[in-house]
């Protein structure tokens, strides 16, 4: 079976990476976000409010991971090979390294045309943070965060799933991911009904988002330090992240690419000070956005041959014993 899981999740690496996700086309992770506004309107009011977020997300879990596991046995009584096609399809569908990179251009291009107010606008499709007033160096910086912080979450995290239960756990992880983006804030509305989103989501990318710093400094050589040097930055900043896991990938893009993260956003203009991530060797630019996504390609592409290695020795292992 880990065989099989290896080739679909090599599948899905490679089908994001050249098709990633076409506008128009059918995408589960919609009809997962329709679910979630569903469980959202109709339970989100009232008393026990905790207890109500556990319910959501249990629901949403059985069926997203009840309609896929019930399609991937179907089809791999067709055929392993139609099983394993099948299943690489829908991994692919919870990677988002093409989108990623796609959306990280979007804001470096018009920077580059000096186009600042349209620069702000694509910033503000894959941020939460107010962006109509942004000067240059923060619109990098926002973009740099997010491509760092999304390297696991929206690439490693899923191949790691991928590759331990198939399409079953990769969307179940995607699954997870989308409850925690859409109800887990700290705020009235979702604090309490949002918070087994949040921890579990916490607790499924506690181990990818390690494993992807690790992989970020074996891919890519730090700017001006010692891997020695930008390690100790790591260890220093990663735990000043608000999220236990986001900071790993933060900090090791900062100390790799030799700039500082973090800062003061604003969220619908309530002031947010986020810790300072690395070391400001470098000011920034609209080039470490390049940097940023040239340190993706590369860790993603060291993780997947890190899963295959793994795979391959449990199967010898299997084997021998």
């Amino acid at each position: 079976m880990i065989i099989h899981h290896l080739a679909a999740i090599i599948l899905a690496f490679f089908l994001d990476l050249i098709i990633g996700d076409p506008p128009g086309w059918p995408h589960p992770v919609k009809w997962m976000g329709a679910l979630i506004a569903f469980f959202d309107k109709k339970l989100n009011k009232g008393n026990h409010r905790r207890a109500k977020g556990v319910v959501m997300l249990i629901s949403v879990l059985v069926i997203v991971m009840g309609a896929t596991g019930l399609s991937v046995y179907a089809v791999y009584q067709i055929h392993p090979l139609a099983g394993v096609i099948w299943e690489g399809v829908l991994i692919s569908t919870a990677v988002a390294q093409k989108s990623l990179k796609e959306a990280a251009l979007d804001v470096y291009e018009p920077l580059q045309k000096g186009e600042i107010a349209e620069a702000r606008v694509k910033l503000s499709y894959i941020v939460g943070r107010d962006t109509d007033h942004l000067p240059e160096r923060e619109i990098v910086r926002g973009t740099v965060e997010t491509v760092a912080e999304n390297t696991s979450d929206g690439v490693t995290a899923p191949l790691f799933w991928g590759f331990l239960g198939g399409g079953v756990f990769a969307l179940a992880y995607r699954a997870v991911n989308t409850c925690d983006s859409m109800v887990g804030y700290r705020n009235q509305k979702y604090e309490r009904f949002g918070f087994a989103s949040a921890k579990l989501d916490d607790l499924l990318n506690w181990l990818p988002s390690r494993l992807t710093a690790i992989a970020m400094f074996l891919s890519m050589k730090p700017r001006k330090v010692s891997r020695k040097q930008a390690v100790s930055i790591v260890l220093r900043d990663a735990k000043k992240h608000p999220s236990p896991n986001s900071g790993w990938g933060e900090a090791a893009a900062a100390a790799i690419i030799g700039v500082q993260l973090g800062g003061t956003n604003y969220y619908d203009g309530v002031v947010s000070h986020r810790a300072k991530m690395g070391d400001p060797i470098f000011k920034l630019q609209a080039i470490h956005i390049i940097d940023s996504i040239r340190l993706m390609k590369r860790s993603a592409f060291l993780f997947l041959l890190l899963l295959l290695l793994g795979g391959v020795a449990i199967e010898m292992a299997i084997a021998w014993f």
